[in-house]
Order: C-alpha cells, then structure tokens, then sequence
C-alpha cells in the first residue's frame, strides 16, 4: 500500500512540473502565480514523499533469532529471509543462539532495550511451552509482535496455549507429521519396488538405521515415527515384511545427536562405529537410513563413501539414504546417486511467510491480515502452515 502511495505522489509532482512548463502561454503575473503555487505544491509532495519513503524503511527495526547458524537447513531459511527482508525495504540484524536457549533470551532482552520492535523468533527448545511463553511475554511486555518459525512452540496437546496468549504473536512453520508420512510412504514404495536388491543377506528382510536428530523436538518425534510406521504400512499392504532395526539391543530404534544440532558429524561418527560392526562381511549389513534431516543424511552418505559404498557408479553398492529439507547439497547427491530420496521443506517459501508477516507490522495492519492465500491450521488462526513436498530428484 506504501508502495501505491508513493507512486502517486511522485505522479503528482510529474503532473505539477509539467503545469509549470505549460504556463509560459498565461499572462507573467497569473504565470508566477501558477508557478509558485505548483513549484510550493511539488516541493510540498516530494517532501512528503520523501518522509513516506523513509518510513517505510524505518519503521520496523526487527530482531531475528535463530537457534543456531549451523544447521544446513536454518542457514538455507537465513539467506532467504535477508534477501527477503532486505527487499521489502525492512531493517533488521541476525542473531545466532548456538543452540542455547539461555543465550537467546539474553539476545531478546539485548536487542529489546536497543530498540528492536519486532522480534522474529527461531526457538531454541522447541515445543517447550515454558520456553516460548518467556519469550512472548518478552513481547507483551515491550507492546512488539513476535513472529516464531520453524521450530515448535507447543505440543499438539498444549497447541494454542502460547499462540492464543497474545494477540501480536504468530507461527510460521510446517505441519510435523506431514514429513514423516511423506518420508515414510516415499521409503516404503522405493523398499517395495527394489526390496531383493536391497536385501544384501538374502535373509528376506530390510535391516535399517534411524539417525533422530533432537530429542524432545517434534519434528524428530514425528518424523521418527512416521517415516517408519508409514514405510512398514506399504510394505505389508504389498506383501512384504516390515523393516527391522539393525541393532536389536537399542529398544528405541534411533541414534540421536546427543548436542542437538542434527549435524552430519554426528551422523558420521555413529555410522562409522556402526559399520565396524554391522557389515556385509559379517551377514548384518545396515541395508537401508533413515535420516531426520539432510545434514545428518550427508554424514551418512560420506562414511558410507569411506567403505566404497553410494559412489554414485554402475559397479557399486548404494544403500538407500532417505533425509529431510531438500538442501542444495542433498540434491546434489541424489543428482549424482549418492542419495535416493528427500523431504523438500521449502526454506524460501517459510521466509515468504515471515516477511509476508513483517510487511503487515510495517504497514500498519493486523499480523495475520490477507493471510487467507496461506495455508492456515484448523485448530489455531495464527498459525500458516509451509507445505512439504518429496523430492527424489525426478
């Protein structure tokens, strides 16, 4: 609307300077007249213009917050929310919480006394109702919306609590579930289609590995769950046997990243000790992964690499990896048949929606408003769902 705004006032000062030209057929004293009337209004409207110009560009000074710069995923989300923000004309400065839900708050509270009126919140503990409502009241407190992503703020139980606490507070995610089914269905039709090729042992089964990423975070629960239960349900309906976890003394059937952070060190360094152990040589081969998020699928993928398997060649053995985000670099090695298949969770599409957001604070409107286009929960109106998509490189 700004935008409108200004073109036309800049058309008014066009159409004011040409009245000036025009008025050289009058009489000298209405000439000057005209003149000084038309020259004392376009000064008037680009002045006004100017004032116009400036605000929107300084009237949001927004915080955004992220839970730590290292993962794969959050930095795709970084690169296109600056671009995005940057854009739209909106002042903002990045904050990295290195995974530490303390270091943030103290970010918030920092960048609040500064001035900051627009926080812009990756949480750190995601789904800790403690954790977010701490920061909305942050928010309250200092009159600023708050704008979380990608990271739950709430369980499903408590969905609602924190986000109807306020009424200057919106999420901007994804749905958890919908990419462990996704992943699921995807591994259970490419297991069903290839199932004697990947069934090294011939011993009629799919041994697997599950690399969970966070504990306590509900897309690593969901997506745990999901990519598994969804899997095993096409496999049965096709006739075959449901995957078996490759280490029967772990009751939990994952190895988690003990920091975190769903890095591809982590990933690494647990196939490696994993494949010591569990090999072709030894009839237990790991035959199919089952990754969180494509970082961890990376790690996956090079310790696999370092055993002369998924060298992306004709005379090589590729066990079937399977991650979430569609990261350049996932794309990369599916491209080159390192990797079979991923989750695209849309980085460019949720820093959409959060600028889409941020236009609003700068406008002046409601948080949510002209939100209809977006994909908005059932259950909780300040909520816009970003859409998945599965991604094998087709």
């Amino acid at each position: 609307m700004k935008k409108k705004i200004l073109s036309v006032m800049l058309s008014t000062v066009m159409v004011a300077s040409m009245l000036v030209g025009c008025g050289s057929t009058a009489t000298p004293a209405a000439t000057d007249t005209k003149t000084t009337e038309a020259a004392t209004e376009a000064g008037d409207v680009a002045e006004a213009a100017t004032e116009a110009a400036e605000t929107v560009a300084s009237d949001v000074n927004a915080g955004v917050f992220y839970y730590t710069y290292s993962d794969t995923y959050i930095a795709s989300v970084r690169t296109a929310l600056d671009a995005a923000l940057t854009e739209a004309g909106i002042a903002y400065q990045d904050f990295d919480g290195n995974s530490n839900q303390t270091t943030q708050n103290e970010q918030i509270d920092t960048a609040l006394s500064q001035g900051v009126n627009l926080l812009i919140v990756n949480i750190v503990t995601s789904g800790s109702v403690d954790a977010s409502q701490a920061i909305v009241d942050k928010a309250s407190a200092a009159g600023v919306p708050v704008v979380f992503f990608n990271r739950a703020v709430e369980t499903d139980d408590e969905e609602g609590t924190v986000l109807g606490s306020y009424d200057k507070c919106a999420f901007v995610g994804t749905d958890a579930p919908e990419a462990g089914h996704m992943q699921g269905k995807m591994i259970g039709e490419y297991v069903t289609e290839n199932f004697d090729t990947i069934d090294l042992n011939g011993d009629g089964k799919i041994s697997y590995a599950m690399f969970m990423g966070q504990l306590g975070n509900v897309e690593a629960i969901y997506r745990t769950q999901y990519g598994v239960e969804d899997a095993n349900a096409v496999l049965t309906a096709a006739g075959k046997p449901e995957l078996e976890y490759f280490d029967s003394s772990n009751s939990d059937s994952y190895q988690v990243d003990q920091d975190g952070n769903w890095s591809a060190t982590a990933a690494n360094n647990y196939m490696n000790t994993n494949l010591a152990q569990y090999s072709e040589a030894n009839k237990n081969m790991i035959e199919l992964v089952i990754c969180n998020n494509d970082g961890m699928a990376e790690g996956v993928v090079s310790a696999l690499n370092d055993k002369g398997y998924n060298l992306g060649t004709d005379d090589c053995v590729t066990i079937p990896v399977f991650g979430v985000d569609a990261t350049d670099a996932a794309k990369q090695l599916i491209t080159d048949g390192k990797m079979t298949g991923t989750i695209k969770q849309d980085a460019e599409g949720m820093a959409n929606g959060i600028e889409f957001l941020a236009a609003n604070v700068a406008a002046g409107k409601e948080l949510m408003a002209d939100t209809t286009d977006f994909n908005i929960s059932e259950k909780v109106s300040n909520k816009i769902y970003i859409p998945y998509a599965p991604y094998t490189g087709e």
